[in-house]
């Protein structure tokens, strides 16, 4: 553990102690309880007479082992939460007060007292009640900096020892469910524990996610080996005469029963091994083979691609192709069909004269044309209105 101390929001400053005193996380007089709670403990007749007398550490534990019988912070059926409503009806810690409990009494108690490192291992590892172990578990969760939580409860996680928690009996979990509830909630039984920095929270979470993950391997490795001894037994024909004999052997199966057995046994069971070895390699192998038979092939993504290019060449030339089929014939047809023949040559001779002749006067008269003066051009066009006057004129006569 390391040697500093820890403010409510989480800063560590240094502290000058001894290596047996604990460090105080948060409030230093109220042990970071709720108001309404240390109230009532301070105001307890238990408390101020009872345990007043109680000056050492070992008579108080002996008290808890006397007198503790549940960890809730309320005696049973002591708080009236009848018509309390909103943030009075007793919820996130705060309501109507009762008669506070015995532990809890106990628990500030020893927080006067001042715990030395010594004395709350020694709380944990008590084999006279698990009331004193949880008494325990809750001065960490009070007073103990959240940095130190994993380091203090981490060896009892997986613990198997049962503890009744409520008052009057009825809700009875075992040890290591209680830590991991301590480390992940902050509501107890109608009061609450001191909030803890996010990131350490989280890193708990996770360490706990962890620790169930490895339980579970080895609740399913030591089922397995249970079963490995028991078809052992059965096939050897292992018989005992009464249970501590039984039991005993279960413990010292794999060194007792073999000293016992002769030479011969022991060689034909380490063949029968080998055999057995084998065999399951075999068939590792064959299956192993049946799966990549199954597996489709796959293949290489550039190969894929040019050979798609080669498809499309291939349907590019073929329509190509197909186009100039169709196009020669199609001229075939043409040259065939006798309104498409072609006329003979001297008639085309004729033709093409003729048009000639027509195109060079058209030539000869628009150069004419564009040679002519304005003048010239006006006096054409004044003769041929005369003309145009005489003729109609003569037509209406």
């Amino acid at each position: 553990f390391c040697n500093m101390e820890y403010d409510q929001d989480g800063s560590e400053f240094p502290l000058k102690r001894q290596n047996n005193t604990l460090p105080i996380y948060g409030n230093k007089e109220t042990m970071n309880l709720n108001s309404m709670l240390l109230t009532n403990i301070r105001a307890s007749p238990y408390f101020k007479m009872d345990l007043f007398e109680l000056k050492t550490f070992h008579e108080v534990v002996d008290e808890i082992y006397y007198k503790v019988e549940h960890l809730e912070p309320w005696e049973k059926n002591s708080r009236k939460l009848a018509g309390q409503v909103g943030m009075c009806a007793g919820v996130r810690g705060v309501g109507a007060g009762g008669i506070v409990s015995t532990a809890y009494c106990i628990l500030y108690k020893l927080f006067t007292l001042k715990l030395t490192r010594r004395q709350l291992k020694t709380m944990l590892n008590h084999h006279d009640s698990p009331y004193i172990r949880g008494i325990g578990f809750m001065y960490i969760r009070y007073c103990q900096p959240p940095f130190d939580f994993w380091d203090w409860y981490e060896p009892y996680i997986n613990d198997e020892e049962e503890i009744d928690l409520k008052a009057g009996s009825g809700y009875t979990i075992k040890i290591g469910e209680v830590v991991r509830t301590m480390m992940t909630k902050l509501d107890w039984f109608g009061t609450l524990f001191p909030r803890m920095p996010v990131n350490v929270q989280r890193e708990l979470e996770d360490k706990i996610r962890v620790a169930k993950q490895t339980m579970r391997l080895t609740e399913s490795a030591a089922a397995g080996e249970q079963q490995d001894q028991q078809g052992w037994e059965e096939g050897n024909g292992v018989e005992y005469q009464n249970g501590e004999e039984e039991e005993e052997g279960r413990d010292n199966w794999r060194t007792k029963k073999t000293r016992e057995l002769p030479e011969e046994a022991l060689r034909e069971r380490s063949k029968e091994k080998s055999r057995e070895r084998s065999q399951d390699r075999h068939r590792d192998r064959s299956r192993e083979r049946d799966r990549e038979k199954e597996r489709p092939r796959v293949r290489d993504r550039s190969k894929d691609k040019a050979q798609d290019r080669s498809r499309d060449k291939d349907r590019q030339r073929d329509r190509s192709r197909e186009r100039k089929s169709r196009e020669r014939s199609r001229e075939r047809q043409r040259s065939s069909s006798p309104l498409n023949r072609s006329p003979p040559k001297g008639r085309i001779d004729a033709r093409s004269h003729s048009k000639g002749k027509r195109r060079g006067n058209s030539r000869s008269r628009s150069h004419e044309r564009s040679n002519k003066s304005p003048k010239e051009r006006d006096r054409k066009r004044s003769r041929s209105r005369e003309r145009h006057h005489r003729s109609s004129s003569r037509g209406r006569h």
